[in-house]
């Protein structure tokens, strides 16, 4: 799984901020644009729904960035970026219930007041003519509904403006006070007789803040039902765990205290509550809801196991690999976080229309009211204005990315699927191309040695002695075989010195002496050599993993070309790629590792890059999206932009139909966001819509709300019936 990320400290390269203040998608662009004005920033990436910014760069120090925010009108501070899985649900939690209770407070307020006023502006009107107390009364009402519920809204709009920028929150707060002070200009008037014939809209300006508080209400309990698959697997994290003494006794300790080297008892049928290598025993784990996969998993000493795992048979020791802090499920914490703040392609492109389009709405609401001012119709000219301010407010705009998004890392992440940002997503949705490495990916990453064929008077002991001492620091695959093999044949290698690893070649280093180098052969798999003299040679073999075949058929059945890219000899690739249903012209093997960044390079455009070792880390790097497997080096994940379950290759045509479902979804939310923009500001232009153009403006925009956020569930309640599963066969390809 990939590293901790960033926890606030100075030099790391990927910090945290808390934010206050945002209430928009164009609050998120003006800290995004604070941040990266910070010198060492490459890339920010700001969520206004969560309050979190999430920052990358060299040498960065989470205080000079914050005051940097600060300085933009937004309190900000460092915060820590990896927590617990308990704590990070908690905070979800957290955060999805003040942001509920504070919309659903003002929603209720505003229409707590605006149906009687609404009653009172009518029936009242109707039923007694038109008394000066109703007028005042309305008034006093409107007033205090602007007061206690536009307050926010107004806070926004003026820190907006002193920033020098805009928002949809400048728009509402623009729009309630056209109505707010055309309504006493038309009281006013009455009281000296004068706009006898023209209306109030203290209650219509209620009704507006009413819905949009109602609309702010509705996303917010939606986006936390979308972020409930993640905290539901937060959940599997136990609280404490049962740690050996040095005397051999247990006692039970917070799961967030263990460290590695610490050894913890799971019991049968408790869970795993740390990532770990097991010591002692034998069991069935089940995995599901971090894998997906459904049966049982059979784990012995050796064998690794991952926090959240359900142990269902024997009693098993487990030693602790990372900190309590630092498990699976703390990982997919933090990069559920940061992929629900980034953007997506399309996203950064709605931004940079928005930041046009609010300026461009005022200039339309101006020139209309002073054309309808030309004509003589001052109220309708201020009407006019207001409705168009009202319903080009673009809030659905900040909700069409990070809904889609939370759907879809959330579903991922119970299947074991973890995506870095949204970026990352997109691009694989546009994968027209996969690029499979071999060891480790295509093949279980479990060769075996087959066979020892010695040279000269050589033994065949004697050329795996020391090629296991050579080989014990390294962690390829076909190294650790080897290492593995005299092992089992009761060798215990002297220890190496200097030991050097030969990218895409072999590794080196001193033993007892002398020079050893085991490097890649054209007749076996590994060539060793002692002070320049051939020792002999070492043949090993690695089976495909279970499900590949099956896996290229999904990825050919999504209309995507898979490839095969191996520093291994071509006979052995050959084999393999026969083996899985890869064509012979689709294999490039004898690749170093710069060799197989040349040919990602040459195909990257709509190009996936699947690996799992240090020869990989620069291919996936330079890959449009690098995706790494679970069990590979840490480098290698690193370097990935979406990292897959180790046991389980097809969830790579997985994430393929993830991310195009999840890119249509976004781009489908981009237009429902701008749709009611484009058809009813020129009606609202004209005035066409009448007196109650700003209610009819303000239910569109809560309406354009709504269609984003329905949108959005009906994705995810398309991803819980398995819509998301791979198939076979070419209709798989419609979905792009």
């Amino acid at each position: 799984m990939p590293p901790a990320v960033g926890t606030g400290i100075a030099g790391t390269g990927v910090v945290g901020l808390r934010v206050e203040g945002m209430s928009c998608a164009g609050c998120a662009g003006a800290v995004r644009r604070a941040i990266e004005a910070v010198p060492g920033v490459t890339a920010a990436s700001v969520d206004f729904a969560s309050g979190r910014a999430i920052v990358r760069g060299t040498g960065l120090d989470p205080d000079v960035i914050a005051s940097s925010v600060r300085r933009g009108g937004y309190e900000a501070s460092p915060e820590v970026m990896l927590e617990s899985p308990l704590e990070a649900r908690s905070r979800l939690e957290r955060e999805d219930l003040d942001r509920r209770t504070r919309w659903r407070r003002r929603a209720i307020l505003a229409v707590a007041f605006w149906v009687p006023m609404e009653s009172l502006h009518w029936i009242g009107h109707a039923l007694l003519g038109h008394p000066a107390w109703i007028d005042w009364l309305l008034a006093a009402a409107g007033t205090a509904v602007l007061v206690a519920v536009g307050g926010g809204f107004y806070r926004s709009a003026l820190e907006a403006v002193r920033r020098g920028s805009s928002n949809m929150d400048v728009l509402i707060s623009i729009g309630a006070t056209a109505a707010w002070t055309l309504s006493m200009v038309v009281m006013i008037g009455r009281t000296q007789g004068v706009m006898l014939s023209e209306p109030t809209y203290f209650a219509e300006m209620a009704a507006l803040l009413g819905l949009i508080s109602v609309g702010h209400w509705l996303e917010a309990r939606a986006s936390a039902s979308a972020a409930s698959a993640i905290r539901e697997l937060l959940d599997l994290q136990p609280e404490t765990a049962a740690r050996r003494r040095e005397d051999g006794t247990f006692e039970i300790v917070p799961a967030s205290m263990l460290l590695p080297g610490d050894l913890v008892r799971v019991a049968p049928g408790a869970r795993v509550p740390v990532d770990g290598v097991v010591r002692e025993g034998d069991s069935a784990l089940d995995e599901s809801l971090l894998t997906g996969e459904s049966l049982p998993v059979e784990r012995a000493p050796g064998d690794r196991v991952v926090a959240g795992s359900l142990n269902t048979t024997g009693s098993l020791l487990v030693e602790a690999t990372v900190d309590g802090q630092g498990t699976t499920l703390a990982r997919i914490a933090a990069l559920v976080t940061e992929a629900r703040a980034s953007k997506a392609g399309l996203q950064r492109l709605a931004d940079r229309v928005s930041a046009v389009f609010v300026p461009l709405v005022v200039a339309i609401a101006l020139a209309s009211f002073l054309g309808w001012w030309a004509a003589g119709e001052v109220a309708v000219g201020a009407v006019a204005a207001t409705t168009v301010l009202i319903i080009a407010c673009p809030c659905a705009l900040g909700l069409a990315t990070p809904m889609a998004i939370v759907v879809a890392t959330g579903h991922a992440a119970t299947r074991g699927i973890l995506v870095r940002d949204a970026a990352s997503l997109e691009r694989a949705g546009r994968a027209r191309r996969v690029i499979l490495d071999k060891t480790g990916t295509i093949t279980e990453g479990k060769p075996r040695v087959d066979r020892i064929e010695p040279a000269g008077d050589r033994s065949a002991i004697e050329v795996l002695s020391i090629a296991a001492a050579v080989e014990e620091p390294s962690e390829h695959p076909l190294g650790r075989a080897i290492v593995e093999a005299a092992r089992e044949r009761g060798i215990r290698p002297s220890r190496v010195a200097g030991f050097a690893a030969m990218p895409g070649l072999g590794v080196r280093g001193r033993v007892d002496g002398r020079s050893v180098e085991v490097v890649r052969d054209d007749d076996a798999s590994c060539l060793v050599r002692v002070d320049g003299e051939a020792w002999g040679r070492i043949d090993l073999v690695d089976a495909p993993r279970a499900d590949a075949r099956a896996a290229v058929a999904a990825m050919r059945g999504l209309g995507v070309e898979v490839r095969l890219l191996s520093g291994d000899r071509r006979s052995r690739a050959l084999e393999v790629a026969e083996a899985v249903g890869i064509d012979p012209e689709m294999v490039e093997a004898e690749a170093s590792p710069d060799r197989k960044v040349a040919v990602v390079a040459a195909l990257s455009a709509g190009s996936m890059m699947v690996g799992d070792g240090v020869n990989d880390s620069a291919a996936l790097a330079r890959a449009e999206v690098g995706v790494a497997i679970a069990t590979g080096t840490s480098v290698a994940i690193e370097a990935a932009g979406i990292v897959v379950p180790g046991d389980r290759l097809r969830a790579v045509p997985e994430v393929i139909r993830l991310a195009r479902l999840t890119r249509r979804t976004i781009a489908q939310n981009l237009f429902l966001a701008f749709v009611y923009n484009a058809l009813v500001i020129p009606v609202a232009a004209f005035g066409l819509l009448g007196v109650q153009g700003p209610v009819i403006a303000a239910a569109a925009m809560a309406l354009s709300d709504l269609s984003v956020i329905g949108n959005a569930l009906r994705f995810r309640a398309r991803l819980r019936r398995g819509a998301a599963q791979p198939a076979s066969g070419t209709a798989q390809a419609s979905d792009s």
